[in-house]
């Protein structure tokens, strides 16, 4: 470890953190309360004592006694030292852990306290963002904006109570206003207030003659900022970029305004905009919240889902909400676990929830919400859409987009009623509905496999694929794509051979994308799949086998640095982590990467040529120059995040070895009662004078 991680940055951590999605995503709980219940993980049990307090921020369960914070339960459920528990909790922020001490260079010494300056500094940034916007909403400049917010009918204390405020027109108000109170202009930058033009060289504030929305975190701080204009000018909406506070993927526009208001919420309503939210409180109805510039995701609704039991989708009544809706219905089928509930409600053409409040009122916009489609009647709408049930081709379309869509809830109550209710509108027997089900999957099993293997040809260096391709070169059979890999000599031409064509190759899965990039099962070998799957699969792929080649660790973290080199600026202090990737750490790989890892730290370096070129001449070169001639699948906006998921795995693998672990582990065996043999007694003992001796 590069040195003691400082207590204030643990109390912040803490702080920004919430104790219910930390354990909420590692143990199903329900809302009872104020608090959240579920089975405790800790000790067996068949009804719930186990309880997480957001208020408090911490856990308890009744039964065995465990409680504690976010980072204590981290520690204990998945079995991580202090250090990197802090920074596993730090990375859901996207936070580095600062160190004090340690055998730091000058210069890294320099630098991290460049940064951790830099930090100090953008802690209260917003906020003072946020007073400077609420002032000027004050000033004599700001009358259009006033009279724009009583035009919409907002009263004083809604526009209290969301903060609204104005950012003057002009370019530079906020940057000399964060400049006399000594925030630089780099950390204005960084926390997205400022523009920084690269040709001109010139820095002036984002949000200028808008009305500001500031975006809060579920504690109330302020973490961005959406400004709206007055006129016509574009864009309608301007959101902060992403920052190390905000990511827009995660955050609602009013999540924390709605629990303020009620902290027995029952329902939350999504719509599209910040004055569909405001406007909607301002008539009462203050269980809304809105994303920011993007679709709804699968992180937007466990966080909502942690809070109510039924969420509503709100859309205009035109094409693209119906649009919208869909692709809401197709996220919202993989979180709806049994007792959860979700909506669609649709708009008259042309209205939004804001003008169609102001003209109907409260009641009877409610009335709308209560009355709105299930997620069963519009899953089946939707399926049926366009298709003449009478006619049996359209009947089995519907079926075949029906089932796709119940495929992807999870196994419980809600995906058998919606068997159910297919096998009445269809016709068809459960037991072949079943069958259909268990097809699906072990297709969709089979396309990542052909999947995963196109990645792995394409890969292979280009000089190879340009060699099989020359006149008079021999060429294999004809093999099945999944039996060919870069090891055994197969190339993209191979797979060409088979697949004739491009949209034979699209029809065959290729091309499509996988969010997560490689999968769990591909970072060790293995052999086909179970009979029952490899059946299934064999069906749905003739004459393929499913074996799949891997690509190990090492070879992953290798490829991701020679392609981006400035990601080392992500990787923890210390190598250490890298003894966790599965390999001796005096193999050539192991070896290799701590050389690249330690290179890049050092020179912080940029560019792979320059990386290549250390390289040059030496045992060592010939592999990363194959690394960097092989083309990184992975979509660029997902490689940092690919990394640190990389990285984890290796530092819970090499945490489960340590000697910290192995000490916590005979510990607490012995604090549960068990007795320790003599070996075990002797081996404690041991560890302790050893962890004692590194202190």
């Amino acid at each position: 470890m590069a040195g003691l991680i400082p207590q204030g940055f643990i109390d912040d951590l803490l702080a920004r953190t919430d104790v219910v999605e930390v354990v909420g995503e590692r143990v199903q709980l329900k809302k009872a309360g104020k608090s959240y219940v579920g089975l405790c993980p800790f000790h067996q049990e068949n009804s719930p004592s186990f309880n997480v307090i957001p208020d408090k921020q911490f856990y308890h369960c009744f039964g065995c006694g465990a409680s504690g914070s976010a980072l204590k339960f981290l520690m204990e459920f998945d079995r991580l030292p202090f250090p990197e528990a802090v920074e596993q909790l730090a990375s859901r922020l996207a936070l580095e852990v600062p160190r004090e001490g340690g055998n730091q260079s000058p210069h890294e010494r320099r630098e991290r306290q460049r940064r951790e300056q830099a930090r100090e500094e953008g802690v209260n940034l917003l906020e003072a963002a946020a007073d400077f916007y609420r002032q000027r909403l004050t000033e004599p400049a700001a009358q259009p904006a006033r009279e724009y917010l009583e035009g919409r009918r907002l009263s004083r204390e809604v526009m209290r109570d969301f903060g609204i405020g104005f950012a003057p027109e002009g370019w530079e108000h906020l940057k000399h206003h964060l400049s006399k109170l000594g925030v630089s202009e780099d950390v204005q930058i960084e926390y997205g207030l400022l523009i920084h033009h690269e040709e001109s060289g010139r820095r002036y504030d984002r949000f200028r003659d808008r009305v500001m929305f500031p975006i809060r975190d579920w504690k109330g701080r302020t973490i961005a900022f959406g400004g709206r204009v007055m006129g016509d000018a574009k864009p309608k909406y301007l959101n902060s970029p992403e920052t190390p506070v905000f990511h827009k993927g995660r955050e609602l526009y009013g999540l924390f305004e709605a629990r303020e208001a009620n902290r027995k919420l029952e329902r939350m309503l999504i719509v599209e905009g910040y004055m569909d939210v405001v406007a909607l409180a301002q008539y009462g109805i203050r269980n809304a919240c809105a994303t920011l510039g993007t679709a709804t995701s699968e992180e937007h609704l466990k966080r909502l889902y942690r809070l109510v039991d039924e969420v509503v989708f709100c859309f205009d009544g035109d094409k693209a909400g119906r649009q919208a809706a869909r692709r809401a219905l197709e996220t919202v089928l993989e979180v709806m676990i049994d007792g959860r509930q979700a909506r669609f409600l649709f708009l008259p053409e042309g209205e939004d929830p804001d003008s169609l409040v102001r003209s109907e009122g409260q009641e009877a916009f409610e009335k709308r919400v209560t009355c709105a489609s299930g997620l069963s009647e519009f899953l089946f709408e939707q399926a049926a859409e366009g298709r003449d049930l009478k006619r049996m081709e359209q009947l089995e379309r519907f079926v075949t987009q029906a089932l796709e869509w119940i495929s992807r809830v999870p196994e419980g109550v809600l995906r058998s009623l919606l068997l159910k209710e297919l096998e009445r509108r269809s016709g068809l027997e459960r037991e072949r509905l079943n069958a259909m089900l268990v097809e699906r999957a072990a297709a969709r099993e089979a396309q990542q496999a052909r999947l995963r293997q196109h990645q792995q040809l394409r890969q292979q260096p280009q000089h190879l694929q340009q060699q099989q391709r020359q006149p008079g070169a021999t060429r294999p059979a004809p093999r099945s794509a999944s039996a060919a890999s870069p090891q055994d000599g197969a190339t993209l031409g191979d797979a060409q051979d088979e697949w004739s064509s491009l949209e034979a190759m699209a029809d065959a899965g290729f091309g499509d994308s996988e969010p997560d990039g490689w999968l769990s099962d591909d970072w060790q070998s293995h052999n086909e799949m179970s009979a029952g799957q490899g059946a299934q699969a064999s069906r749905a792929t003739p004459a393929r086998s499913q074996k799949r080649t891997s690509v190990s660790m090492l070879t992953r973290l290798l490829h991701l640095l020679v392609h981006e080199p400035q990601l080392v600026a992500e990787l923890p202090d210390s190598n250490e982590w890298i003894e966790g990737a599965g390999e001796p750490a005096d193999s050539e790989d192991a070896q290799l990467l701590n050389d690249v890892v330690r290179l890049l730290k050092a020179g912080q370096y940029r560019s792979p040529q320059v990386l290549l070129a250390h390289f040059l001449g030496t045992a060592q070169g010939p592999r990363l120059e194959q690394l960097a001639a092989r083309e990184l699948l992975i979509p660029r906006d997902v490689r940092s995040e690919e990394l640190k998921g990389l990285v984890e795995h290796c530092q819970h693998q090499q945490a489960r070895t340590t000697p910290e672990a192995e000490y916590q582990a005979l510990l607490a065996k012995e604090k549960r009662g068990e007795k320790l043999s003599a070996e075990e007694k002797q081996r404690l003992m041991a560890l302790l004078m050893e962890l004692a001796t590194r202190r």
